[in-house]
């Protein structure tokens, strides 16, 4: 029996294809768009911080891809964009005490960065199947 997760990692030919760099790369730009109405005084602390962490998460996944036949620098990647997606999180939550998202928008991408966190975990929980080159794993 062939493992779903496989079928999905063997129809991803870039990183692109991943659910995971889709969802943080949708979430980011949404994260991007909210941001354009925050005060002008938070441009340079809380827009740049939670606009720098949401798209480490999409930089941090390109560069695991690229690394996956490293297993340790695949893992490490991971656990970077898994660091940056709960740091998001964390200014997501100021954004919400500030009165500068509603709480709907603030719902809505907790449940995305959590899920994007979720899919991380897994990633990390079986590198083997994302592995390419001499290290790769024989699953078929």
């Amino acid at each position: 029996m062939v493992d779903v997760e496989y079928q999905v990692m063997a129809l991803a030919k870039d990183f692109k294809d991943l659910d995971v760099y889709q969802n943080a790369f949708e979430s980011s730009m949404e994260i991007f768009n909210l941001t354009k109405t925050f005060p002008v005084e938070e441009r340079y602390a809380l827009v740049d911080q939670i606009r720098r962490s949401s798209r480490s998460v999409c930089a941090n996944i390109a560069e695991a891809w690229y690394k996956r036949r490293y297993p340790a620098a695949f893992v490490s990647k991971l656990s970077d964009a898994d660091a940056e997606a709960a740091e998001t999180i964390v200014w997501l939550d100021y954004a919400l005490k500030c009165t500068y998202v509603a709480e709907n928008d603030h719902a809505s991408l907790m449940d995305r960065y959590t899920h994007i966190c979720a899919q991380l975990t897994k990633m990390m929980s079986s590198p083997e199947k994302w592995f390419k080159g001499k290290n790769a794993s024989k699953t078929t």
